[in-house]
Order: C-alpha cells, then structure tokens, then sequence
C-alpha cells in the first residue's frame, strides 16, 4: 500500500483554493488541480497499516467511520503511487457508482479514520478520490456501457438523487429497464439544486446523468409522482418501484414573528438560486442577499451553502446561529480515533465571510426568541440569547437561556438550515407504505423492502437526513434487494461494496 516509508517522508498535502475574495466573483468551482507529481507522492503516504479502518464504512457514536460504500482506498492510492491511473479508475468504480461527487462534497469520514491519523495528518483520500475520476473523464475512460442482455423487467425509481441514480445505474447494469421520475426540471435531486456550484459544478451532474441515459435510463422531469403521476399508477406499470424521493422536510423555527417576510428555509433559497444561474435569468427569479443583513441559523453543510451563496450575493452582513458549542481544536477526551473528529474547522462559507467580515460569521451557544418586523410585515431584526447545555430531572440535555444575554440582531433575510424532519407524505400516503418512528419509510437497512410488496426504498427516505455517500451505499444495496426480487438471485454487490 504505497510507499513503506512514504508517510515518513512525505507531509500532507491539499489543492491550493483560490483566495476566498477572489472566488467570491463567481460561481465556479474554486479548488485549483494537482500535479500528477504531487498526487502520486500524496498517494505514497498510504501505510501498510495492516487493517486499513480507512474503507470500514461501520457507524461509530452514531457517526460515519470509514467509508460507507467500502471504497478499496489502500489499493487504488497504491495505484495512484506507481502511476496506474486507469487501474485505479477501476478499483475505484467497483465500489463507487459516482466518485467525482463523493471526491467534491463528501466530508471523508475515511479520513478521520484513517490509521496513519492517530498521530500524524491523514491521507488525503478525498482528493486523490477526485483525481482519479478526473483523470479518467479527461482521458476518455470513462463511457457509456449499456447492458449486453435485458431481462425485460421494468423498474421504477422515485427521485433523482444519489441514492435513486446509484440504484438507476445499478438495475440498469443487471439489465433491467430503468425509469426515473423526477419532479424538478432537471435530474439531480440534491446533488443539482441543493449543492451550490463552487462545491460541485452541475456540468459534473449532468455528464454523469447523460452517461446514463446512454447507457439506457429513462429521466422523466416535472412530474411528481403522488401528484402529477398517480403512485398506485406505478405499481400498474412497472415490475417493482424504489422509493428515494429523499427526507425534505424541513425543520421550522415556530417562534413569533415567524410569518414575517424574508425568512426562508435554506433549500427554497439554494434551489432558487441555481436554478436562476442555469437558465441564465435575473435576480428577480431568486432570494436575494445583495446588500441586505444576513442571519442563517443553523450549521452543517446546509448552513455553509447559505453563507457562502449570501456572500456572492453581496450581502452587507452575516451572522450564523449555532446553537450547540464551539468544537475544540483537537479531538477531545470523549471522541477517539477512529470516530468522526469533531474539531473546529473553517468550512469555504466561513472563510470567504471571514475574509470580507474580518471574522468567523458563526456564534456558538445562541438562538433565536422572537422575529421583529417592520410597518411593511418584512422581517428586520432577530432577537437571539445564549443558552447553556444542562441536564433535565430526566438526564436529558437541553439548551437553557442564559438570563441577560438578550441582543437584537439586524437581519432582512433569514434562512433556517436547522436540518429535516423526513420524508414528505404524498407517495408513502399513496401507497400505505408503513413509517418508522421517525416518520420515514420503514425497511430495514440490507433489504430495503417496504411493507408493500415489490416497493422498496432506500437513502434519505428511508434512514433519514444523512451524507451522500451513505444514500449511494443504500441505492447500491436497494438495486440487488430488487434484482433478487425480480430474478430470484442477482450478482450485483451488496449493500457498501
């Protein structure tokens, strides 16, 4: 794996970004390339560790360790080293159906599980990930390859995300005639209108979408099923369906003065905004933070996208809510490798606000109490106060005000980005498909079959907001649970390989 000595000799490495008031001008991605020099080293610090928790991908304190879709990360970082770049293409898409958007927007729980980072910076796996796909679309390597056989059997997927494209690319490879419905104007889901551009491009979404319709999927946009497509209608048509519409419910903030104008929630904002970039239309088609005090509450990569699209905006301030604590610089006591290292770190929202602003946008142990608005009903203040995390008389935690830390903030446009809830009603309604506690489709993880026979679902839907790569692993594991249950066996990998 590697160079034997290469983690010795070799420090970590990462693309060098383009200064942030720099890519504050536009919308393009901002990371500059690697030379094939500097990744190869990078690629040689991969140790023989022996047991690499690198590509585990188990769920540690509730959290990510190692890869969820079992990425075979020493052997393609191996091959990186020696130079085998299509090798590594290979390794690599054996596991991962899209790694150009794991290798942009995953948070690399590899990498905080990465041996060689008990005591030293770890692998830059993330990278090198995207490298090497890079490299493989520049060569030409990577091209459509329709199935050699049909089997005649018709699959429908609900939702274009990256759990129902994973399980779209897979049914599709065992031969099954694919259809996803999408009721956006453009496949994606998330992956399209949820991520902003400076983190993935969507000419990157849309190479890949039309690699698969080359391959043979069927894309229907603009149409909801539930709505504009009747879901018992699907049951009629097709030989099985996969649910992955996705958990877009959003969390709400019910306070007073919620009902003024200029609160949003941060996926109607970022949705709004990309879209208005792709058709090329004016800033009257968006929500606009030219020249207008900003307040997101909420953190996450959510919270992050707002920020970082409030400040190409142009807007005159920002501050971010959060409600929990600020991290520690360095893993803390109760948070050991190989768990997700819960550190303090400056994501490209905060850094480009930081570099306009002077400071981190982000203040820690404060929420919301109340919206004030002006003689108009247009939002333009919120008042906030700290809180302190204490104990209940059941043991539970829970944030309690802090008396006398009341202020008011300035704020004309609100965006929450406070998480989700679940899944929407209309399809599971429609078709009687049983919830779990959490208000998502019940199906156990693996199986993925629903209460109603021949409906399966999978990804956020069915587990609840979570990381991309955890929503290929579930399209992945949902297209052999179906390829079974359509041919009474399947040779497609399991769930997370």
């Amino acid at each position: 794996m590697g160079k034997p000595t290469g983690f010795k000799e070799i420090k970590r490495e990462i693309p060098v970004d383009a200064a942030p008031k720099e890519r504050l001008k536009h919308w393009d991605e901002f990371h500059q390339p690697m030379t094939t020099d500097k990744l190869q080293a990078q690629g040689a610090r991969c140790m023989d560790c022996g047991i690499p928790f690198c590509h585990t991908g188990n769920l540690v304190a509730g959290m990510a360790s190692g890869c969820p879709v079992s990425n075979l990360i020493p052997e393609w970082n191996d091959l990186v080293y020696r130079g085998l770049w299509r090798e590594a293409l290979e390794r690599l898409h054996k596991t991962n159906n899209f790694p150009e958007f794991t290798g942009r927007v995953c948070p690399a729980p590899c990498e905080g599980s990465c041996v060689l980072g008990i005591s030293e910076p770890p692998v830059t796996i993330k990278n090198i990930e995207a490298s090497i796909i890079d490299k493989g679309f520049e060569e030409g390597w990577v091209v459509a390859e329709p199935p050699a056989k049909r089997t005649n059997k018709k699959v429908a997927i609900v939702g274009s995300g990256p759990a129902g494209l994973a399980a779209a690319a897979q049914l599709n490879r065992a031969g099954h005639w694919v259809t996803v419905f999408e009721r956006a104007d453009r496949i994606g889901g998330l992956l399209m209108y949820g991520i902003p551009n400076p983190k993935l491009d969507k000419k990157i979404v849309q190479r890949r979408v039309d690699l698969l319709a080359g391959e043979g999927v069927k894309f229907v946009t603009n149409t909801e099923v539930g709505k504009d497509y009747p879901a018992k209608k699907l049951m009629q048509e097709f030989d099985s369906v996969v649910l992955c519409g996705g958990a877009t419910k959003p969390r709400d903030l019910s306070i007073e003065g919620r009902n003024l104008k200029g609160i949003h929630f941060a996926m109607e904002f970022l949705h709004h905004n990309t879209k208005s970039l792709l058709d090329g239309k004016s800033s009257s088609h968006y929500i606009s933070a030219k020249g207008k005090n900003v307040v997101v509450i909420g953190g996450g990569d959510t919270g992050t996208d707002c920020v970082g699209t409030s400040m190409r905006h142009g807007c005159k301030s920002l501050i971010q809510l959060e409600i929990m604590g600020k991290p520690p610089l360095g893993r803390a006591a109760d948070n050991p490798w190989p768990q997700w290292p819960k550190v303090y770190k400056m994501d490209y929202g905060q850094e480009e606000a930081a570099a306009v602003f002077g400071d981190d946008p982000r203040k820690y142990l404060v929420t919301a109490k109340k919206f004030e608005g002006d003689e108009n009903g247009n939002v333009k203040a919120v008042h906030v106060v700290n809180v302190q995390w204490q104990k209940d008389e059941n043991g539970r935690f829970g944030p309690k005000e802090v008396p006398g830390t009341e202020k008011v903030l300035p704020a004309e446009l609100v965006l929450l980005a406070m998480g989700f809830l679940g899944p929407e009603d209309t399809v599971l309604a429609e078709l009687n498909v049983e919830r779990d506690e959490r208000s998502n489709a019940k199906a156990v993880h693996g199986k993925f079959a629903t209460n109603i026979k021949g409906v399966f679902s999978a990804g956020d839907m069915r587990r609840g907001q979570s990381l991309i790569v955890w929503a290929i692993n579930e399209g992945r594991g949902a297209a052999r649970a179906v390829d079974e249950y359509l041919m009474g066996y399947s040779d497609l990998p399991s769930s997370g390989s």
